[in-house]
């Protein structure tokens, strides 16, 4: 198995800023409530390269 890991930014599904930089693994979907900086509130965050 090659778990190969790549580096990604997590990107807000509102204002489509990049706010998180993670690494993951490369056939992984990501998406996580975090809180954005730009919006002042918690949003849906997914992954982007």
């Amino acid at each position: 198995m090659n778990s190969t890991r790549i580096t990604v930014s997590l990107t807000c599904i509102e204002c489509k800023m990049r706010n998180y930089p993670i690494t993951k693994r490369r056939e992984q979907k990501v998406e996580i409530k975090k809180f954005c900086k730009t919006c002042g509130k918690h949003t849906l965050h997914r992954d982007a390269k």
